[in-house]
């Protein structure tokens, strides 16, 4: 069971960044700098991390690299040791087949992670029921955050029917929507809306590339004669890993305008197009998403927050352009840009550590 504190701020909507993975040069963990990064969401007033999802890498799993347990161990006891004033989620990535699945859902547990992020990305040619059976054991373990991944890195499409069995798992308090695509969106959104469990799942968006939009729309449905409206409340974003600071103020953002009936629409529906073009640079669709982990890590570097860009899989570089790009949306966009606030944070931690 989720803690009462937890789930209210999991209900009112947050932010949840997916934490990256610090190396040095020599592909050995950073803790220093991965335990700054913990401190800079913190401080940039995200309302959780996400740890072991695909932007701290899933290489971090293999027999040689063997991470998976320690970046989990470390962002707890930075959470921990903030003691902050204010509740904060934590959220384990939690992969593989049931057997894998099971092992780190137990050790997120362990370390008194909140939720774990269910990838079914394991999943290749099973059919839908045994996923469905699959979550439910998880879920016996740790309350599930759900998670639909785009195709185009790994995710599959699932049907609408899939989605209502989903939501009727007792133990399943949220998912995020990843799929980059309007019409599977609509299908969780819609599946939830009719579900019995309909107030007990908060909707995330992880659609990158709609992140504003997906936040400011209703989604309403007839339902036995009476209206059910169905909102994505948070995000939980690869993108959020960076620019912290100003997705906190984006979401409060969208929230005023939320609660002013959609005084300032047209503006938010321009920032939603900033957004997805500053997406766009760190992400890297343009080469089927080949720098998305790297595009983070070159706007950490750049900010001071990390050292350098490697990554435990050699063959995730910056593709061609993709630098260019970053600069390109920094100079366009500097409203959303929290360069002054990583300034100040890093002054701070040469103070205090």
């Amino acid at each position: 069971m989720l803690k009462e504190n937890i789930k209210k701020l999991l209900f009112d909507g947050t932010v949840i960044p997916a934490h990256p993975l610090a190396l040095t040069q020599r592909l050995q963990l950073d803790e220093q700098k991965q335990r700054g990064l913990t401190r800079y969401y913190m401080a940039s007033g995200a309302g959780g991390v996400a740890v072991g999802v695909h932007t701290t890498q899933f290489e971090i799993r293999e027999p040689g690299v063997n991470l998976f347990e320690k970046v989990l161990a470390i962002a707890a006891e930075e959470v921990d040791q903030a003691a902050l004033k204010r509740p904060f989620i934590k959220v384990a990535g939690i992969c593989g087949l049931t057997e894998q699945a099971l092992k780190e859902a137990e050790i997120a547990v362990k370390h008194g992670y909140d939720l774990g992020l269910v990838s079914m990305a394991a999943f290749k040619t099973q059919d839908e029921h045994e996923i469905i059976a699959h979550v439910r054991k998880v879920a016996e373990v740790i309350p599930v955050f759900g998670f639909y991944l785009q195709a185009a890195i790994g995710g599959r499409v699932y049907s609408y029917d899939f989605w209502q069995q989903f939501a009727a798992i007792p133990n399943v308090y949220a998912i995020k929507v990843a799929a980059f695509n309007r019409y599977q969106t609509l299908d969780v959104v819609r599946a939830v809306a009719h579900s019995d469990r309909c107030d007990e799942i908060a909707l995330y968006t992880g659609n990158d590339d709609n992140i504003v939009a997906d936040l400011l729309t209703p989604y309403c449905f007839e339902i036995d004669g009476r209206t059910v409206e169905k909102r994505f409340v948070g995000g939980l974003l690869g993108h959020w890993a960076v620019w912290t600071e100003k997705a906190v103020a984006l979401l409060a953002a969208v929230k005023h305008t939320l609660a002013t009936g959609y005084a300032d629409a047209a503006s938010m529906l321009s920032t939603n197009i900033a957004v997805t073009d500053m997406n766009a640079a760190i992400f890297d669709p343009a080469h089927a998403f080949h720098g998305c982990i790297t595009g983070v890590h070159e706007v950490l570097r750049r900010q001071g927050l990390l050292d350098g860009i490697w990554t435990l899989n050699p063959d995730e570089t910056l593709s061609p352009g993709q630098s260019e790009e970053i600069t390109r949306v920094i100079a366009a966009y500097p409203h959303l840009v929290d360069d002054a606030f990583v300034a100040r944070f890093l002054e701070n931690e040469v103070s205090v550590h």
